[in-house]
């Protein structure tokens, strides 16, 4: 599996970026197939860092109906999120300007 399939996007919600400034864990979505350890492979590589721990889990499908026509149900998609814990002292300098 390539690297930049590996890793989709990083997520930026305000739980995200506290959990980056009090515990060094980024977030991000990544490929469901992905395993921890092709998750931490992509990181280091990509980013330059050290990783110390990976927790993943898949985010189920939520229903959703359409705002004129309450009858028809959707759901929305499945995807895989990944919380990436780094070693003491490292950062990654493109995700810290947001």
């Amino acid at each position: 599996m390539n690297l930049h399939d590996v890793i989709k996007r990083p997520i930026l919600t305000e739980k995200a970026l506290k959990l980056r400034d009090e515990q060094r864990t980024y977030v991000f979505e990544v490929d469901i197939n992905a395993t921890k350890v092709d998750i931490k492979r992509a990181v280091e590589k990509l980013f330059g860092v050290k990783v110390e721990k990976v927790r993943t889990l898949i985010v189920k499908p939520k229903p959703r109906r359409n705002i004129r026509s309450r009858r028809h149900v959707g759901y929305t998609r499945h995807w895989k999120k990944a919380y990436v814990k780094l070693r003491e002292g490292e950062k990654i300098d493109q995700l810290e300007g947001v």
